[in-house]
Formats: structure tokens, C-alpha cells, sequence
């Protein structure tokens, strides 16, 4: 899978960076997507703490860590996340997969997410999880979801925006599945608004795999980050990877580099990833695969995002701000 000249730059650059922070990581190959790396040893101690850095130049890639915490407001993971420093870069919040009361305590938790700094200097964001059944869920049900989160009895706002979970990767006729969720889009965008002109909203819906290129079709985008890439370490290494994050009406798959001006469209979950090592390995592999959000997790199914990874967080993100 060929890069972009200037993501093959980038992916070089922070190849060597990682080879002088992290010798047990496997290199990255510039020139293409990187070989599955063999399993490191275990034992590896986490990454050292990465100092604060101004604000990414606009244009320019960049590794961040976006975590979903699919727990209570009250539990370890979500206070674990809030001391990290340097802070994820996004946090997705779910109160009983986005229908249970955005309550007093779920706000709470939320402004002191937001109060950390990240690596670039930058505020975290929190999202609001909502489900979406493939398309299938009535519309007025997830937007009363949205609401949960967006209207609150306080009237203020305490999320960035909205992660959409079970979401569609096909068009649908006459681009019809790809238009509902451009909707529920718009409606995010309208609602955050009318609460809070000045905040910009964060959208993500999460096919889980790669996603039909008409998603990122200029005009009818459906949102501002996609996961296209949620599954185990073994698997992830090992070729289940489809060999892009888009593919196009014909089933071709590619990066989808032209279509993520940013380089923060695309987003991994990666989970039973056995150590510190692997958890590095896997990070360069996701920004040489066009990745501008990423996560890896020791835990395992039925829930990997119900615990904090091993090696805790900071590793993660301290680690990710070299190769961004």
C-alpha cells in the first residue's frame, strides 16, 4: 500500500524518532504500510514522559490518543484519565450506551476531563456515546439521545460532540444510508450550536472497519473522524487489516490520505495487545497507516474498554506525541 509523498515523510521522520525512543518497537518502512512486526518480548517498561509541546502547525500530521472509557462516572478508569498527563486527546463517555441520565455526576466527571492539557498544549474533548444500530435505529430515538447529552437541565455543555457507535459502512441506496447519518450530523452541529456558538463540535461515527469513501464525500460528509479499525492485536498484525481505511464502489481499499486533508480523519482501536512493546509497535503502525487517532489496550473481549490498559495511560500518550 503506497503513502503519500507527504505522509511518507512524515511516517519516516517518525520512525526514526521511534527507534531512538522505543528500541524494542519494530521500524516502519516509508514507502509503505509497515510488515506485520513479530510479537515483541515481553517486559518492556513504559515510555518516558514526553514534554509539552505549542499546538500542532495546521496541515501538519500528527499521533493522538482518543479513548473510549465505556464506564460508570464514578469508576477508577475515568479518574485515571483525568490525572494523565499529557491527557488523552479525546475521551468517549457512556452512560448506559448514551441513554441513561447525563445526570449532575456524568457533567462533573466530563468538565474535569476537560480540564487537562494535552501533549500539544491543547484541551481534551469529551464525547457522548449514542448508538446507532447500523442505520436501523429509529432517528428520533438517537436524537433524543444526542439530547442527553446536549441539553441538559443545567442548559450548559459539558461534551465536545458526539461518538456514533454501530454505524453503517455501506452508502445504501441512492446514498440513502450515507445521508441519514450526514443528517444526524447536521443535527449535532445545530443543537451544539444553539447551546454554544463558540465551541466546535467533534463528530465520529465508528464503522469499525473501513468505511465507504461516499462518507468523506465533500458536501455529504457524515462526520469528522471515522474508526476504521476496531479489533485484536493478533489480528491487526497479522493481515486481517483490509489495506486502507476507505474503499470505493468497485471494493478497492486505500488509505483515503486525499480525503483527510488534516490527517485526523481516521481513528484505531486495537485491544489484547499483550505489552509496553507491542503497545508501541502498534502505535507506529497506525500513523503509517493514516491514522490521526489511536488506541491500545491489554484488555479483552466482551468489553476491552471497561479497563485501563496495563500500562495505565501516560504511556500511551506520552509515546504518541514522538511520533506526532
Amino acid at each position: 500500500m503506497a503513502l503519500a509523498p507527504a505522509r511518507a515523510l512524515k511516517a519516516l521522520c517518525a520512525v526514526l524518532l521511534t527507534g531512538l525512543l522505543a528500541a524494542p518497537a519494530p521500524a516502519v518502512t516509508a514507502s509503505a504500510e509497515p510488515p506485520p512486526p513479530s510479537r515483541p518480548s515481553a517486559g518492556s517498561g513504559p515510555a518516558a514522559p514526553v514534554a509539552a509541546r505549542p499546538p500542532r502547525t495546521p496541515g501538519v500530521r500528527g499521533l493522538e490518543i482518543a479513548v473510549p472509557a465505556y464506564v460508570w462516572a464514578d469508576d477508577p478508569v475515568l479518574a485515571e484519565l483525568t490525572a494523565t498527563a499529557p491527557a488523552a486527546s479525546v475521551v468517549v463517555l457512556n452512560p448506559g450506551n448514551g441513554d441513561a441520565p447525563f445526570d449532575s455526576s456524568w457533567r462533573a466527571r466530563a468538565d474535569a476531563l476537560r480540564s487537562g492539557t494535552t501533549a500539544t498544549g491543547e484541551r481534551p474533548k469529551v464525547l457522548g456515546y449514542v448508538h446507532t444500530d447500523r442505520g436501523d435505529r429509529d432517528p428520533a430515538a438517537v436524537r433524543a439521545s444526542v439530547d442527553n447529552y446536549l441539553r441538559t437541565s443545567d442548559g450548559g455543555l459539558h461534551v465536545d460532540g458526539i461518538f456514533f457507535d454501530v454505524v453503517s459502512r455501506e452508502c445504501g441506496p441512492g446514498n440513502a444510508t450515507r445521508d441519514h447519518y450526514a443528517a444526524l450530523r447536521r443535527y449535532v452541529q445545530d443543537t451544539m450550536h444553539s447551546v454554544a456558538p463558540d465551541v466546535p463540535e467533534l463528530v465520529v461515527d465508528n464503522p469499525g472497519t473501513a468505511t465507504a469513501d461516499c462518507y468523506l464525500e465533500p458536501g455529504h460528509r457524515t462526520a469528522d473522524v471515522f474508526v476504521t479499525y476496531e479489533g485484536a492485536y493478533a489480528d491487526y498484525t497479522s493481515g486481517d487489516w483490509p489495506g486502507g481505511n476507505v474503499f470505493d464502489a468497485a471494493g478497492a481499499y486505500r488509505p483515503g490520505a486525499e480525503l483527510d486533508p488534516s490527517g485526523t480523519a481516521f481513528w484505531h482501536l486495537v485491544h489484547d495487545v499483550p505489552d509496553p512493546a507491542a503497545m508501541r509497535t502498534i502505535l507506529a503502525t497506525a500513523f503509517a497507516r493514516g491514522a490521526g487517532y489511536v488506541y491500545a489496550t491489554s484488555a479483552a473481549m466482551p468489553n476491552p474498554w471497561d479497563t485501563a490498559p496495563a500500562w495505565g495511560y501516560q504511556a500511551q500518550t506520552g509515546y504518541a506525541a514522538a511520533l506526532g
